[in-house]
């Protein structure tokens, strides 16, 4: 067993990248403890495996005393010299007891050490490998749903999907090929858990970085990405080169582009939008396809007044504030929009302003508006 071990531990060495070293620190502790499991003893030992011959040797060891209050751990200075001349109080008497059956006891503790260790080794590759993944797109295979968490097979490691990263809406059979997007990968006992999305802005972006081959290469930037998973997104582009259209680019020819994004998205809605280094223009981008009229902005508090034609009022809000609100997230500003009536309203119906006034300073209606 001693050369086999020995031989066993160089391969490992070569093959799993596992020092021989830390392997037989491993098994010397896992020997002490065996030892005193199966003999029943108390006293403190030492296991010494020989690096070179494997073989495996035990010793206790007892402090040498003055005075023995515990047999088990002390030893007297009297006896110790009877052993040693040279011991003084203090030392540490080491006297090897070797069980003449420990050798089975050794190798099959040895053996669980090994396959531990290997294990652990391997799991440690697994997460060095997939750790790179974060804030990636992987593919995977749908294994199966438990409890709304869909459990996916990533090659050598499993990913989970929980209920709060699902797509609102869509249904993952056993079997079916879906991108993620890695959120997290964590250590645990039973090796890397690898935390996906489906509903992570940062798909969109990676989808896009996929299937447009400008951002690839990054003569054209994606700026920012709003989004509600399931429903629609916003994503801001722009190219630094006049003659690249950013828009253009990610839409692709008669759409294809957008259309495979949309396609892997279960057929969320994508407005693609031209950034601007100009806050207000911007934000009238932002608030497409309506149709803005003014901006006014406040950049130290992050807001934005924006007055839109009355017809394009709830256009602009969206259906139950959805466009307003993508909008908002995509700009980081808070957005209060007003139709042309209603910013009217709030600037000539004052309190200090009756009808009189109106029906005086302006003899045609028109005037108001202007």
């Amino acid at each position: 067993m001693n050369t086999e071990l020995i031989e066993a531990l160089d391969a490992l060495e070569y093959e799993k990248g596992i020092k021989k070293e830390v392997i037989l620190e491993a098994i010397e502790t896992a020997l002490i403890a065996a030892y005193k499991r199966n003999y029943n003893v108390a006293t403190n030992v030492r296991v010494e495996v020989n690096q070179e011959t494997g073989q495996i040797r035990v010793f206790s060891q007892r402090a040498v005393v003055e005075d023995v209050i515990d047999d088990a751990l002390e030893i007297s200075l009297e006896d110790a010299r009877k052993v040693n001349p040279v011991y003084e109080a203090g030392d540490v008497l080491e006297l090897e007891v070797t069980p003449k059956t420990f050798g089975r006891i050794a190798a099959q503790t040895a053996k669980q050490v090994v396959v531990q260790r290997i294990r652990e080794a391997e799991r440690s590759v697994v997460y060095d490998r997939y750790i790179e993944k974060a804030n990636e797109i992987m593919t995977g295979t749908v294994n199966r749903v438990e409890r709304g968490c869909v459990y996916i097979d990533l090659g050598r490691a499993e990913g989970i999907l929980p209920p709060s990263e699902v797509i609102p809406g869509e249904k993952y059979e056993p079997g079916m090929y879906i991108k993620v997007y890695v959120i997290e990968v964590r250590k645990t006992a039973k090796g890397p858990q690898i935390v996906t999305s489906r509903s992570h802005p940062g798909l969109v972006r990676r989808l896009f970085e996929l299937e447009v081959p400008e951002i690839a290469q990054n003569t054209v930037l994606i700026k920012s990405v709003a989004r509600e998973a399931g429903q629609r997104s916003k994503i801001a582009v722009y190219s630094e080169d006049k003659n690249i259209d950013p828009v253009g680019a990610c839409v692709g020819p008669r759409g294809t582009r957008i259309q495979k994004v949309v396609g892997e998205l279960s057929q969320e809605r994508i407005d693609v939008i031209p950034w601007s280094m100009d806050p207000m223009e911007f934000i009238a981008n932002a608030l497409r396809p309506a149709k803005v009229v003014m901006v006014q902005i406040n950049e130290e508090a992050r807001e934005a007044k924006v007055i839109v034609p009355d017809s394009q009022l709830s256009l602009a809000i969206g259906k139950e504030g959805q466009n307003a609100r993508l909008a908002a997230k995509l700009t980081n500003y808070k957005i209060d929009i007003k139709s042309q009536s209603q910013m009217m309203d709030s600037v000539f119906k004052s309190d200090d302003l009756d009808d009189d006034f109106f029906n005086e300073a302006f003899d045609d209606p028109e005037d108001v508006g202007y």
